[in-house]
C-alpha cells in the first residue's frame, strides 16, 4: 500500500464511540474549569503581558511555523490537513498537569487555557480555514469537503466553551465542591480520552502499521518545534523562565482530541488527519512528561518564585 493511498482511507470509528468522545471531551474542559476563577483573570489584568504573549504563540505563531514545516517535508495532503488541525487546536487538557510538574507558572497556564479554550471557538475554525486554503494541495480537500466554519464554531463552543463556563460557575457557587470534584473528574476523563485513542488505532492497527513510521517522525518533529516556538517567543519578549516553561507547555501540548473529534464529524475520519492526531494525542503526553521531569530538577530563580507566589 503507497503512502498515498491514506488519503482516500477513513479510520472506523462509529457514532457511538463519537459520542462517547464528545462526552469525555467535555467532562475533561469541564474538570479543568473547576479549577479556575474570576481571580485568575483579575491577576492577568495586572500583569497581562505573559497572557498575550501565550495566546500569539498558540494562535498565530504555531500555525505559522506548522505551514513553513508543510512546505519544507511537503507531506501527504491528508497528513498535512491534519497538522494544521492540531496546529490551529487550543492548548492540551494535560498542559497544567505537566506545568506543575516542570515547575512553571501554573496559574498563568491555567488562565491560558481558559482564553485560548474561549478564542478557539473562533480562531479553530479560522486557523484551519486560513492555513489550509494557503497550501493548494489542503485546499483541494477543503473545497471537497465544504465544510461549515459555522458549523465548526457551534461543535467547538459546545464542546469547550459551555464546559467551561459550567465549571467556573460551579467554583464561584460552591468552591469546596469544585475541588474536590477536578480532582476526581479531570483524572478520570483523561483516562476514559487516551483509551478512546488507544481503542480507535488498535481497531485501525492495520492501517496504523502500514503507515506509523510515517507519520512518527513528522509528529515528533512537529511537536518539538512547537515546544521550541513557546519557549523561544517567551525568551525573546523577555518573560521570566517559569513563563518561559509554562509558553513551551502550553504551545507543545495541543488539544489534539479536539481535533480528532472534529476530524470525525466533518471529515469523515479521513485517514492521515486522523492518524496525525491521534499519534499527537499519545506523543504529547509523552514528550511533555519527558520535557517536565527534566526541568523538575532544574531549580527556578529566586525571583520567578516571587513572581509566583
Amino acid at each position: 500500500m503507497t503512502i498515498s493511498a491514506i488519503d482516500s482511507l477513513h479510520i472506523d470509528f462509529t457514532e457511538q464511540s463519537l459520542w462517547v468522545m464528545n462526552i469525555a471531551l467535555g467532562l475533561v474542559m469541564f474538570g479543568i474549569a473547576l479549577d479556575i476563577s474570576l481571580n485568575d483573570f483579575k491577576r492577568l489584568w495586572l500583569q497581562p503581558k505573559p497572557l498575550f504573549v501565550g495566546v500569539f504563540s498558540q494562535f498565530v505563531l504555531l500555525p505559522a511555523v506548522t505551514f513553513i514545516l508543510v512546505l519544507l517535508i511537503s507531506p501527504i495532503p491528508s497528513i498535512a490537513l491534519g497538522m494544521f488541525m492540531v496546529a490551529a487546536c487550543p492548548g492540551g487538557n494535560i498542559s497544567n498537569f505537566i506545568t506543575h510538574i516542570a515547575k512553571g507558572n501554573s496559574a498563568l497556564s491555567i488562565s491560558l487555557t481558559a482564553v485560548a479554550t474561549l478564542l478557539a471557538v473562533v480562531m479553530t475554525p479560522i486557523n484551519l480555514q486560513l492555513w489550509g486554503s494557503l497550501y493548494s494541495p489542503t485546499a483541494i480537500i477543503l473545497k471537497e469537503v465544504a465544510i461549515s466554519p459555522w458549523e465548526m464554531v457551534k461543535l467547538v463552543a459546545l464542546l469547550l466553551g459551555l464546559p467551561l463556563v459550567l465549571g467556573m460557575y460551579l467554583n464561584h457557587i460552591r468552591p469546596n465542591l469544585a475541588s474536590k470534584l477536578a480532582k476526581i473528574l479531570k483524572l478520570v476523563s483523561i483516562i476514559c480520552f487516551v483509551v478512546l485513542i488507544v481503542v480507535a488505532l488498535f481497531n485501525n492497527r492495520d492501517i496504523f502499521m502500514d503507515y506509523v513510521f510515517y507519520v512518527f517522525w513528522i509528529v515528533v518533529i512537529h511537536n518539538l518545534l512547537a515546544f521550541v516556538t513557546g519557549y523561544s517567543f517567551a525568551n525573546i519578549m523577555g518573560l521570566s523562565q517559569a513563563n518561559k516553561r509554562t509558553l513551551a507547555i502550553e504551545t507543545g501540548i495541543q488539544n489534539s482530541g479536539l481535533g480528532l473529534l472534529l476530524i470525525f464529524t466533518f471529515f469523515d475520519g479521513m485517514g492521515g488527519m486522523a492518524l496525525l492526531a491521534a499519534f499527537w494525542g499519545v506523543w504529547h503526553i509523552i514528550s511533555g512528561l519527558a520535557v517536565a521531569s527534566f526541568w523538575s530538577f532544574k531549580p527556578i530563580d529566586k525571583l520567578d518564585k516571587k513572581e509566583l507566589a
